[in-house]
């Protein structure tokens, strides 16, 4: 067994002990923590469902335990007696499993609309991508619209629209905490609503295996009073910060005329390539490479020198550097809040 395929099953594991280790979560990855509107509904179905079935299961043993310790009744000579209060029984008991199985399907019906409906204050397309998320800002205003990647910011008690867009196959849009998965489809543009209710770190995943790196494709999410969402979003529309040191000049010397300009963006830069991340602000992230590695000055050259280390199978090649371009280059990405 060679070291790269152990590597390769151990990918699951690696990737939740190194989102483990970003922590800062508000909540753990789960539905049940409800902190947006459209979490707290699918968490009151879930309520609902756990109630109704746990009770049904108890009442099925109960029953069970009867019968096992129920003597048989005696059967006539002639043929079998007929046990009238047990077929009695058995059809208030099919009328009450079809009555509660119509109250979930309502339920389940009821939320599913009041997930999707209401007037969104913001637009958001995500279009994922193996293995990362690309996230744009939209407005009416194309001035105003800007990208980030693998992290959503949002507004408390604000509505957001989310458009689903795939870019190769098919994967699905999950932050459990905060609204139902909804797949994103090549060819195909779907939507969801979020409305959060509480402020934070969330965690989003998608759920749908697309690729050898699936494990390793999650989602930052921060949620802010409008206010700070709003300060965030005027910075991210600004141009990259020119770079204040010498080695951090001499970086953007290396990014500019090597292999990344071919594949990221850099507003403000001659950089425009859009195969890969926009890394205008990547030094304001939590995370590199769709939460992987947490963002610090040693992942960060880690991932430069040898991307498929970290995340083998990634499209991102290694780029022969020297050891003093990799430095000046970390210098310069590491300004870019």
């Amino acid at each position: 067994m060679t070291t790269r395929t152990i590597r390769t099953w151990l990918a699951p594991a690696t990737a939740l002990v190194a989102m483990t280790a970003l922590a800062g979560c508000t909540g753990v990855q789960s539905a049940l923590v409800g902190a947006g509107e459209q979490g707290a509904t699918i968490r009151q179905v879930w309520n609902l469902m756990l109630a109704v079935c746990g009770t049904m299961y108890v009442v099925v043993l109960i029953a069970l335990g009867i019968a096992l310790v129920r003597r048989r009744r005696e059967l006539a000579r002639e043929g079998t007696t007929r046990d009238r209060s047990l077929s009695i029984a058995l059809g208030a008991w099919s009328l009450l499993v079809v009555g509660l199985l119509t109250v979930l399907v309502a339920a389940s019906y009821t939320a599913d609309r009041r997930i999707r409906s209401g007037h969104a204050d913001l637009a958001v397309r995500v279009t994922a991508k193996q293995w990362w998320w690309q996230v744009d800002y939209l407005d009416q205003d194309s001035s105003r619209r800007f990208t980030t990647a693998n992290e959503l910011h949002l507004p408390r008690d604000r509505t957001v629209q989310v458009e689903l867009v795939s870019g190769d196959v098919i994967h699905s849009f999950w932050v459990p905490a905060l609204t139902g998965k909804h797949d994103l489809v090549p060819g195909r543009t779907n939507a969801l609503m979020i409305t959060p209710r509480a402020g934070g770190y969330y965690r989003g995943q998608c759920a749908e295996f697309c690729g050898l790196q699936h494990a390793k494709m999650a989602m930052d999410v921060q949620v802010d009073d409008l206010g700070a969402y709003q300060a965030w979003a005027d910075h991210q529309r600004t141009p990259a910060t020119p770079p204040t040191t010498p080695s951090a000049q001499r970086g953007l010397a290396v990014f500019e005329r090597g292999a990344c300009a071919m594949c990221h963006r850099i507003a403000g830069t001659t950089a425009g390539g859009v195969t890969g991340p926009d890394l205008t602000h990547l030094a304001s992230r939590r995370s590199i490479a769709a939460g992987t590695l947490p963002m610090n000055r040693g992942n960060l050259a880690a991932w430069i020198v040898d991307p498929q280390h970290p995340k083998p199978g990634a499209n991102m090649p290694a780029v022969p550097l020297s050891p003093q371009d990799v430095s000046d280059l970390v210098d310069y990405l590491t300004e870019l809040k």
